[in-house]
């Protein structure tokens, strides 16, 4: 019975991580496509977006945690969000970044 009961509240946990994962997936595309105008300067496949003003992210695959620093502090001739974007939308933005230039 305990056994049962621990599994079952797994594979609820695993559950919950994934509808999290795809909604931040998701608010990250958006982010992407919209507010944070991303694609008018990257290539990003499955955005649709084939920009090349900045680097293109389908060859370079960033990890979340360059995305992260690269949105907040500006690269190059990319501005910082910082301000402009939450928090939240630049975890979530990177997320999308990282996961979609890998696929």
């Amino acid at each position: 019975m305990k056994k049962n009961i621990i599994i079952s509240i797994f594979f609820l946990f695993l559950k919950i991580n994934f509808a999290t994962s795809d909604d931040k997936f998701l608010l990250g595309k958006d982010i992407f496509l919209n507010a944070g105008n991303c694609s008018a300067c990257h290539s990003l496949q499955d955005a649709g977006s084939a920009a090349n003003v900045g680097p293109n992210l389908n060859e370079i695959k960033p990890d979340i945690g360059r995305v992260i620093i690269s949105v907040t502090n500006g690269a190059g001739v990319m501005p910082s969000y910082l301000g402009i974007l939450s928090q939240e939308e630049i975890e979530a933005v990177a997320y999308y970044v990282a996961e979609a230039s890998v696929n």
